[in-house]
């Protein structure tokens, strides 16, 4: 399931500067740029005749995915990992097995804390739980994770669940090693229709998968809803691995964390 289309200096014709009988797909390659650790989080709405997920639109002019429907989410920051020695949740033990396998040490709850702060930023939705403890981490806390605490929440990273995670193909100019969690849209502290982002992400909505799949979605956005709907079918206990979809230099494949 390769994404992986040629640059467009190597679709072009050989200029006169080239070494006689040396193409330019025989120069060595310029590499590929490093992928940023991303996290994702898909909320599912079970209230209705059908279950929902929340997604928006990113803006035209963005240099990721413009004009594609998409779930919140973005890169990992380095205020991410601030708290996590104070929270009082800790994740499950399979999200925290699987986030784990194939990454550095110490990363799978600062990717879970990510997830919680960019649906935050660019929802204004909360997937947190009161805690008597949050208005003293708001005072310490790092900007980025402030109007959170004041909220008198800390994150609620026991209600995800790492369901999928997929890396950039090499030919794209920017990258990133995004993993996808699942909630449900119930662990919310936050009235889920009061939607009020950033701004990143516009026509935010709640969207049947049928739905969401006549949008303008991202390729691998199609392949996670196809993991969600599966997994929402099933009995919510079971334990299933994580796709991950990543590549080399010549192919990409699937394995299961």
């Amino acid at each position: 399931m390769s994404d992986q289309a040629p640059r467009p200096d190597e679709a072009r014709a050989s200029t006169s500067n080239d070494t006689p009988g040396r193409g330019r797909e025989d120069r060595p390659r310029k590499p590929a740029p490093v992928p940023r650790d991303a996290a994702t989080l898909i909320l599912a709405r079970r209230d209705a005749d059908a279950p929902r997920v929340l997604m928006g639109q990113r803006g035209a002019g963005a240099s990721f995915m413009p004009s594609k429907f998409v779930f919140p989410g973005g890169a990992l920051d380095p205020e991410d990992a601030h708290a996590a020695a104070e929270l009082l949740p800790a994740l499950r033990p399979a999200c925290a097995a699987r986030l784990s396998k194939a990454a550095p040490e110490g990363l799978a709850l600062p990717l879970a804390m990510a997830a919680i702060r960019e649906t935050f930023e660019e929802t204004g939705l909360a997937l947190g739980r009161p805690d008597p403890r949050a208005a003293q981490l708001a005072r310490g806390a790092p900007a980025s994770w402030r109007a959170f605490y004041e909220l008198g929440l800390v994150p609620a990273v026991d209600s995800l669940r790492f369901i999928f995670r997929a890396v950039t193909p090499p030919s794209r100019p920017k990258r990133f090693d995004a993993r996808f969690f699942l909630a449900d849209a119930a662990a919310l502290h936050s009235d889920p229709d009061a939607l009020e982002g950033c701004g990143e992400l516009s026509h935010l909505r709640w969207l049947t998968l049928a739905e969401a799949r006549r949008l303008e979605l991202p390729l691998i956005t199609e392949v996670v809803l196809a993991e969600v709907e599966e997994i929402l079918a099933e009995d919510p206990d079971k334990d299933r691995p994580a796709p991950f979809f990543h590549h080399d230099e010549d192919r990409s494949w699937f394995d299961a964390l």
